[in-house]
């Protein structure tokens, strides 16, 4: 997985807690911790994680519908529009 953040390890992250805060609250840049030089968590701000968050919802709405006309279990617009009509 390749990142354009930054990386920084896991002492970095114990000693400079509140200096991460500022940073990623300002730049929105997700920072990679490492633990014995691997790869071990994303440190990220709260606002770039709700609009991850609401990405994925949607991505995952968008596949259950791809899944459902692949299984031909969708009407037309016209035939939606009809029904609402007769309402």
């Amino acid at each position: 997985m390749k990142y354009s953040t930054q990386v920084k390890p896991i002492s970095y992250l114990k000693s400079h807690a509140a200096e991460i805060v500022t940073t990623l609250t300002e730049t929105r840049e997700p920072m990679l911790i490492t633990q014995n030089g691997e790869a071990k968590l994303v440190v990220q701000d709260v606002k770039s994680y709700e609009q991850q968050a609401q990405t994925l919802a949607l991505l995952k709405i968008l596949a259950l519908g791809n899944h459902e006309i692949e299984q031909g279990r969708y009407r037309s617009a016209d035939q939606v529009f009809d029904d609402l009509d007769k309402e």
